[in-house]
């Protein structure tokens, strides 16, 4: 989709109850600060009930709609406010991607006996000790649905591994246990020896029985839904041969194309490559490795060259499979993943992404709701601040402005530059300035002979006047980014 910009809608702590209300009434809003397209959180009940934020799965066909884990609701709403908010959503036009999480259950109905193998945390491949009886929470009968939509109830051998032995719970999490007659899948990320497993009761996909509920399950929620893609969860513990084929037979039985971005935690783009190339470019992957450079520039600040922002990112190397982003619900404060990129920052980093021809940018709710959040977490004060304001006029400048050739001015470790040309279409010419220090300013050709230019963002009043071969000097303040619109 040309200029597209996907939200991701919620953040981890955000107040449970009201999302799918929430996003079928901010629709139209939505849609006219210039989204595209948006990434809805799991839709399905977690073994939290309607406190779980969906990513601790026990049933994949409860969309709210069954009295499972304490709760009829999700934590987002009941099934009939999720048909709501998507067809609300759609009707904007906005695409609407759903998360997609199979690499583990949790929130099992009852334990079973099984022989299980103890094996190192950083080496899964090494065995601690011999095979011994465990008791494992791996019998999930979801009894409250009753068969319902399906009646397969699964069993420990539709899994693989486990940490937690009912024998022993004061062991939580201290033990990593492989499963009889089961072996880790090698086509995974090679992490800790091997990284099928990442939490709960790790699904075996080697099982046939196993991919064909999945399969099934596919058709059924897309079919039922209606949504335009998915957003793919942990799949670096997940076998590369996995989601080419789970994707290929749902566009096909669906008969549309359905985008798809997998979420692949890794800092080394090399690793990006390798899993694009075995999956044969049939999904796309956020841009990791470019978070990670947002994170270490707002750390740096005036220290960080700019000039390098982009190295070594997908979206310098595969700009057409980078998803592209500042943050997310893992990265923000008090997550496994925790690496906030620093509040000063972000304007410049959203700016990085939306702005630019390259990538399929996503904005993130935490950085985008209407106010700041605050929450505590384990005695831990957290606030995210909204950015709101300066988002939504990059959006509006991506929507009118970002069109036509990209020429850059990355010339300065402090203060970089870019142009876009405009098109047939959208003839106004855009010209970017960002810097990490002091106020400053670049010379750049908007190919424009004597076009005016103002600051979209408010920073600097009046005009900038390109002479008669269309050069002109565009300023921002300390610290800051500033877009100016030809007018």
């Amino acid at each position: 989709m040309t200029n597209g910009v996907m939200l991701q809608s919620f953040e981890w702590y955000m107040p449970a109850g009201r999302l799918w209300q929430d996003l079928a009434a901010d629709a139209a809003r939505l849609k006219a600060a210039g989204f595209t397209a948006v990434w809805i959180p799991p839709a399905y009940k977690g073994s939290g009930g309607a406190h779980d934020v969906g990513y601790s799965v026990y049933d994949l066909f409860d969309l709210g709609e069954f009295d499972q884990k304490g709760s009829v609701p999700t934590k987002y709403g009941t099934k009939a406010e999720l048909h709501a908010a998507v067809a609300a959503l759609q009707a904007q036009p906005l695409d609407v991607y759903a998360d997609v999480v199979f690499n583990h259950k949790n929130g099992a109905d009852a334990t079973e006996e099984v022989w299980a193998q103890p094996v190192d945390w950083q080496d899964r491949n090494r065995p601690l000790s011999d095979w011994h009886q465990i008791e494992a929470w791996t019998l999930f009968e979801f009894p409250a649905r009753a068969g319902r939509y399906s009646t397969m109830k699964w069993y420990w051998w539709c899994f693989d591994a486990v940490s937690y032995d009912q024998k022993h719970p004061e062991q939580d999490g201290r033990y990593l246990f492989r499963l009889r007659d089961k072996q880790f899948s090698t086509e995974v990320s090679n992490e800790n020896g091997n990284f099928d497993y990442l939490m709960a009761a790790d699904l075996d996909m080697g099982i046939e029985f196993v991919r064909g509920e999945l399969a099934y399950w596919g058709d059924w929620f897309l079919g039922l839904t209606g949504v335009d893609g998915v957003r793919i969860d942990a799949c670096k513990h997940i076998r590369t041969s996995f989601f080419p084929w789970w994707l290929g037979e749902r566009r096909h039985n669906a008969g549309r194309s359905l985008f798809a971005v997998g979420e692949y935690w890794s800092g080394d783009v090399e690793e990006l490559h390798r899993y694009i190339k075995a999956t044969g470019g049939s999904l796309s992957l956020f841009d990791v490795p470019l978070h990670y450079r947002f994170r270490e520039a707002g750390l740096a600040q005036s220290a960080y060259d700019l000039r390098t922002i982009f190295d070594g990112t997908l979206v310098q190397q595969q700009p057409r499979l980078a998803v592209t982003f500042v943050d997310n619900h893992d990265t923000q404060p008090c997550q496994s993943l925790e690496s906030w990129v620093d509040p000063w920052f972000k304007p410049l980093a959203y700016a990085l992404i939306l702005l630019r021809e390259a990538g399929y940018p996503c904005v993130f709710w935490g950085d985008y709701g209407p106010g700041d959040v605050c929450y505590l977490d384990k005695g831990r004060e957290v606030t995210l601040y909204s950015h709101r304001f300066l988002i939504d006029r990059f959006l509006g400048a991506r929507r009118t402005h970002g069109h036509g050739d990209q020429h850059d001015y990355f010339d300065h470790p402090n203060t970089i530059g870019w142009i876009r040309t405009g098109n047939a279409a959208h003839p106004g010419a855009m010209a970017v300035v960002m810097t990490n220090g002091t106020a400053g300013s670049k010379w750049m050709n908007t190919f424009h002979p004597g076009a005016q230019f103002r600051d979209a963002t408010g920073h600097i009043p009046g005009t900038i006047t390109a002479d008669g071969a269309g050069w002109a000097d565009f300023t921002c303040p300390d610290r800051s980014v500033s877009v100016w619109l030809q007018i």
